[in-house]
């Protein structure tokens, strides 16, 4: 692992030097394992600790097979799905990997008593298999999340519709929270020349996603002028939506919750900002009932910022806190966008204020292809960047993935894996010198 390492920071490694490295047989990864599942049974879900089980363990490198790359993973991030794994909801992931696990023999790979988690890195492949001509050792790149198998005509349009798709580090094993990372060479895009390895792996799946939810012809069609209400605005979500609105020029409304993460959203550029907290907002009376006088006064907070307007998108995902507010503040016609349910997933509304205002509730998960390389086109260009707030080490990942549980978090933390230090990986110093403000705002 140290000549790996050796190489990559020389910067002068060519492909046939990558290509003649050794592999190790195993590397370190940031594990959950099968005998564990039950470890939270009758604990809240805000009380469960992914410390506790989330393990750094030392792994067998897997086979490679055809379509496929090993990669030297500089760095990667933590994202919801990774606390989802930590804490076994909704599901433990080894149900996932198990019916992976059957669709073929290079799929039985992934079923495993342990599962190599994660969903971002930047790094440098190593190896690829056969077929794979775009890639070759040496590349400096960043991944995509997106496994598909692309057997069904279903895929081809969207590749999110495929019927084997599924979430890299979620869904399958080897994921991105290791020292060395198994991807489909389909899921590999350029590293953007001018961020650091830490920076260039925080966007990849929440800039994906915000992009197909807002942008996307998949998504809510964003256009000039829209107003946008953005839950969690500071967040590892939102701040790419915000940055997304603000550079196609919409306006996002950011809801946040705390004067610091305020600060943040006017640095992005936004104006219209509530603080939830500040604001008291509390749209259940208890657990059962929500309160619709509630609604209605965010409404208000909304249009007074606004100039009378409601919103035309809202960018949902936390979920049954918040989504009956959604619903109601939506404009008649507009289009309530939803890709996760962080704070529960049983959504409850007034069905009236949907059909009868003709508004439209449009389910949003990841990115197809396209939609990917184009997210990280942006972020190349830096018309979009990193939400990059805090990084750990590969060690304390457990730390980072409890922090995003607590929400204590801002923006997007980042974990370096191979990379010894924050601040390498750099090629590209002069657009750096023009974004380097920009770059940095979220750091803490």
């Amino acid at each position: 692992m140290r000549e790996i390492v050796d190489a990559v920071l020389s910067g002068e490694a060519t492909a046939a030097d990558y290509a003649a490295l050794p592999l190790p047989d195993g590397y370190r990864g940031v594990v959950v394992r099968k005998e564990d599942t039950e470890m939270f049974d009758g604990i809240p879900s805000h009380e469960k600790d992914p410390r506790k089980s989330l393990s750094l363990e030392e792994v067998p490198l897997p086979p490679l097979g055809p379509g496929e790359a090993l990669v030297a993973v500089m760095a990667s991030s933590v994202n919801y799905n990774s606390v989802w794994s930590s804490i076994f909801e909704p599901l433990p992931t080894f149900g996932f990997l198990e019916r992976y696990g059957r669709l073929s023999p290079l799929a039985k790979r992934h079923d495993l008593p342990y599962h190599v988690i994660g969903s971002d890195l930047s790094g440098v492949v190593l190896r690829t298999g056969d077929g794979v001509n775009r890639w070759q050792p040496g590349d400096e790149v960043v991944a995509h999340c997106l496994s598909v198998e692309l057997e069904s005509s279903d895929g081809h349009n969207d590749t999110m519709l495929d019927p084997e798709q599924r979430i890299w580090g979620f869904e399958t094993n080897f994921g991105g929270l290791a020292e060395i990372a198994l991807v489909k060479a389909n899921q590999l895009m350029p590293k953007p020349g001018h961020l650091t390895w830490e920076e260039a792996a925080a966007p990849g799946l929440v800039n994906s996603t915000a992009y197909r939810q807002l942008v996307s012809p998949n998504g809510a069609r964003m256009k000039q002028g829209d107003n946008i209400l953005i839950w969690g605005a500071s967040g590892g979500l939102g701040g790419y939506a915000t940055q997304l609105a603000l550079a196609g020029g919409a306006t996002p409304i950011c809801v946040v919750s705390s004067p610091r993460k305020a600060e943040i959203c006017r640095k992005m550029g936004a104006e219209a900002i509530i603080d939830r907290a500040a604001e008291d907002y509390r749209f259940w009376k208890d657990e059962r009932t929500q309160d619709p006088g509630e609604w209605k006064r965010f409404g208000r907070r909304i249009r007074e910022l606004t100039g009378g307007e409601d919103v035309d998108i809202v960018f949902e995902h936390p979920g049954r806190e918040t989504f009956g507010a959604s619903v109601y503040v939506t404009r008649k016609g507009g289009a309530i966008v939803t890709c996760a349910s962080t704070s529960g997933y049983r959504h409850e509304y007034d069905n009236r204020h949907l059909w009868m205002s003709l508004k439209r509730v449009i389910g949003s998960h990841f990115a197809n292809y396209r939609e990917a390389w184009e997210a990280n086109r942006l972020v190349a260009k830096g018309r979009i960047h990193p939400t990059l707030s805090t990084v750990y080490r590969l060690e304390d990942t457990g730390q980072a993935a409890y922090d995003v549980h607590r929400n204590l978090h801002q923006g997007k933390v980042g974990v370096l894996a191979l990379a010894p230090e924050e601040g390498l990986g750099v090629r590209d110093h002069q657009t750096r010198a023009r974004h380097v403000e920009a770059i940095n705002r979220f750091r803490t």
